[in-house]
């Protein structure tokens, strides 16, 4: 978020600084918001294409990660594949494979495996002919 506001005080300067340098007094009090406009503008698109699709990412992960239960297939951010077997708070009980549990944070859990996902991952197989 830092580099964000960061980028628009660097592209705002660059945009306000040369206006200045050749402003001339005007009578027309419309010429001060024609010089806003470009700000304007920009904040508008670093709202629509960067700032709320992030937003809206970051709220549909959080309601994955709140609609855990048991017996649901996840994949972990390093790409362990198991079986929640508990929630317990911000720690998920895992099954890898019989015998085998582990104990993953909630925020590492990248996706839950779900009947469209498992279609949409397999490999068609080659008709031969």
């Amino acid at each position: 978020m830092k580099k964000f506001i960061n980028l628009f005080i660097f592209l705002m300067s660059i945009i306000v600084m040369p206006s200045l340098a050749f402003a001339q007094p005007s009578s027309m009090g419309l010429s001060s918001f024609g010089g806003l406009m470009p700000l304007i503008l920009i904040f508008v698109f670093f709202y629509l294409f960067l700032l709320r699709p992030q937003q809206k990412k970051a709220k549909e992960h959080r309601n994955l990660l709140n609609s855990l239960k048991k017996d649901d297939r996840i994949i972990t951010a390093g790409g362990l594949y198991a079986t929640v077997s508990a929630v317990k708070g911000n720690i998920v009980e895992a099954k890898v494979s019989e015998g085998v549990c582990v104990q993953v944070a909630k925020q590492s859990i990248s996706a839950v495996i779900t009947k469209e996902y498992e279609e949409a991952a397999k490999i068609p197989e080659i008709v031969k002919k």
